[in-house]
């Protein structure tokens, strides 16, 4: 048996059209699908008419429901949450379809999981009479132009993970959701056939959405920005044709939630600023020099980037990562921030070291010890492992480590290359061989020997610089 396919109606005042649109569709080449209509609140006869539609063709799978008044997006999520095809094509309630577009796009499904998204060609009619013309399709080009048609075909998986059509959007909601859809890329298909002949009259959303352009523009970049950075650069401009060669002399990137990068109490003002605002801690990183901001912006990830992508990364041992932001010139990088949720260790290792009466100073000091060892297990490597960049609780139940962008991540780490990670830290030699001690006894190794090759090792990474009171 082929498989189902659900055609997804929102209708909201339509009487005049809501019948010719479901016709079109009954006399589909397919023979397995059902129809959902999900007014909208209509204030007309729409809802009437559909029912009466529905009913007089009862050997068909028509469905139709109805809601208060939310909206195309809203009535369309409803509708697809009660569908049952494995496949959805939304159609609008004054649209027409041709009868083989939805076997032929059903075909396209079949033979490629790669293809997300099937759609074809569309014909004007109404107040407009014409062929619509499409350029070729890529990813690059959707970021800029909502160049798939509404009532296209997809798996209704990739509309749950996609997480819906967005209900805030007035207008060019199928844009958003497309942008969704290939959010990790994909294949779009279109029909080499007009399988959707669309109607245009003077209630018609494609003329009533243009003046929400700009508030279209704004919740495409702060929904998909990742998107935008992969494909244009940096964000969609107003004058979007031109967006990638704007972004090319200045591009901002956003990824997370959060928008108050220069607001709240300084902590830090040296080379880096830190600012703490409503629970939140974002470092705002130093302009770097001309050289280091042609690297950043061309050749590898910036300290922000680095820090939130490890921070995901290693969940659990460092503050929840929220955002993080750049800003370039030329595609120079020349500012980038970095946010996380505000620790709820409030102590650093530097208070541990410098008050020997710390309370349970010893318990903390062992679990740092067995936090640095499950760092090694994990394959971590922090290259600036310094008493302020490790946090810890009153009691030392809770261990967090910061300051991330210098992480590198092993497959498995040498032990005398996993004991250097000790030497940053200004330790006298009871702490040493606490924390050694605890180390060892967590990887199962020989605590002299690891507390020895510390010691050494530290003494002659030091030497040259005249310091011999390490562990005095």
């Amino acid at each position: 048996m082929k498989p189902l396919v659900s055609v997804i109606i929102p209708l909201y005042n339509m009487e005049r059209f809501i019948q010719e649109t479901l016709s079109s569709i009954i006399v589909s080449s397919y023979p397995n699908y059902e129809i959902i209509v999900m007014d909208d609140g209509s204030t007309d006869s729409s809802l009437s008419i559909a029912q009466q539609f529905a009913a007089s063709h009862p050997l068909l799978n028509i469905q139709v429901l109805t809601q208060s008044n939310q909206g195309a997006s809203a009535a369309r999520n409803n509708a697809i949450s009660l569908a049952k095809g494995i496949y959805i094509l939304p159609i609008d309630a004054d649209d027409l379809i041709a009868p083989q577009y939805i076997e032929m796009a059903v075909k396209v499904l079949e033979q490629s999981t790669e293809v997300l998204v099937v759609g074809c060609e569309i014909e004007m009619f109404g107040l407009r009479n014409k062929r619509v013309k499409y350029p070729n399709f890529s990813l690059q080009l959707l970021a800029r132009k909502n160049m798939i048609a509404a009532p296209s075909m997809y798996r209704r998986k990739d509309w749950q993970r996609a997480g819906g059509y967005c209900q805030s959007i007035k207008g060019r909601e199928d844009w958003d959701f497309w942008l969704s859809i290939f959010a990790n890329g994909g294949k779009f298909v279109r029909l080499p056939i007009v399988g959707v002949f669309y109607r245009v009259h003077s209630d018609s959303k494609r003329l009533r959405t243009q003046r929400y352009k700009h508030q279209l523009i704004d919740t495409l970049n702060k929904r998909h920005a990742n998107f935008m950075e992969r494909y244009l650069g940096g964000p969609l401009h107003y004058h979007r044709s031109w967006s990638r060669f704007i972004n090319f002399f200045r591009s901002e990137t956003i990824v997370g939630d959060y928008a108050d990068w220069k607001k709240g109490e300084v902590l830090h003002a040296k080379r880096n600023i830190l600012r703490n605002y409503n629970g939140f801690i974002s470092k705002q990183f130093a302009t770097p020099s001309l050289w280091r901001g042609i690297i950043y912006g061309w050749f590898c990830k910036s300290k922000a980037q680095r820090s939130y992508e490890y921070a995901k990364r290693i969940a659990g041992l460092t503050p929840t990562p929220v955002a993080y932001r750049e800003i370039r010139y030329t595609g120079i990088l020349r500012q980038s921030w970095y946010v996380c949720k505000q620790s709820e260790c409030k102590y650093t290792f530097n208070d541990l070291i410098h008050n020997k009466s710390f309370h349970n100073r010893t318990e903390i000091l062992k679990a740092i010890g067995c936090f640095t060892a499950e760092l090694y297990k994990r394959g971590i490597f922090h290259q600036d492992y310094s008493g302020g960049n490790i946090l810890f609780n009153e009691d030392g139940s809770r261990i967090e480590m910061i300051d991330l962008n210098r992480i590198k991540f092993y497959h498995h780490i040498p032990i005398k290359k996993g004991l250097k990670i000790f030497e940053r830290l200004n330790i006298d030699k009871e702490a040493l061989s606490i924390m050694g001690t605890a180390f060892a006894q967590e990887l199962g190794l020989d605590a002299e020997y690891v507390i020895n090759y510390i010691i050494t090792h530290r003494w002659k990474k030091h030497i040259k610089q005249g310091i011999t009171n390490l562990y005095d």
